[in-house]
């Protein structure tokens, strides 16, 4: 690939995930706000049984059950750039009716920049739900993410359609444009890290795993 091209690649890929990034981190902030203000509900709720009002508190809590499915709940991975991440894409994959397993535990702080794990981890999830809708019965995306002692682990399992065909180290995507890319700028992130990643695309499934450093 021209340097020129791939530049360009890149810098549409970071202006994608710069946005994303802003959108998680939006979804993160209006969660918290729901949480500061349910004491403030509460006491509403209270005013208005202790006065007699059942009807109006009913209606009350009918639209505060309403505004809560709206808002998926937060997931607690420990890094809040994750926390809104997984958060939006697990909300995302559960509108396509898509299973979603994740044991996460990562410091908040990392050698990899916010917006550098935001490109990693929200394409590898991207590119899973696009290869779930491809697959045939269940639907699941299966992720682990922990610490291997000064190392970020990730592992990821996700259903999906016939098995892809490789590219040197990266495989193709149904994908257009430039959407495609995703894997490469993964690639390109956790090698400038020093890091490994691996994957491995068979017939219904599809798994992702990397290892990279993330802590002084």
């Amino acid at each position: 690939m021209r340097k020129k091209t791939y530049l360009k690649l890149a810098e549409y890929q970071t202006e994608q995930s710069r946005r994303h990034l802003g959108e998680v981190q939006g979804i993160y902030r209006e969660m918290r706000g729901y949480k500061h203000d349910f004491h403030h509900h509460l006491q509403t709720l209270k005013g208005q049984l202790e006065a007699g009002e059942t009807e109006r508190a009913l209606a009350y809590i009918a639209r505060l059950d309403q505004q809560l499915m709206d808002v998926d709940t937060l997931l607690r991975t420990g890094n809040v750039s994750l926390d809104a991440l997984f958060s939006a894409k697990i909300a995302q994959a559960r509108s396509q009716d898509i299973a979603v397993t994740i044991h996460v535990s990562v410091p908040d702080k990392l050698l990899l920049t916010d917006l550098e794990l935001s490109i990693v981890v929200g394409n590898l999830l991207d590119n899973a739900i696009e290869a779930c809708g491809a697959a045939r019965g269940e639907k699941f995306i299966r992720v682990y993410m922990k610490m291997k002692g000064k190392m970020l682990y990730f592992s990821m399992i996700n259903s999906a359609g016939s098995k892809k065909d490789k590219k040197g180290s990266l495989f193709s995507s149904h994908k257009e444009g430039f959407h495609g890319f995703g894997l490469r700028r993964v690639a390109a992130i956790l090698t400038e890290h020093g890091g490994w990643y691996k994957y491995n695309s068979e017939d219904g499934a599809f798994t992702s795993e990397f290892l990279v450093p993330a802590l002084e």
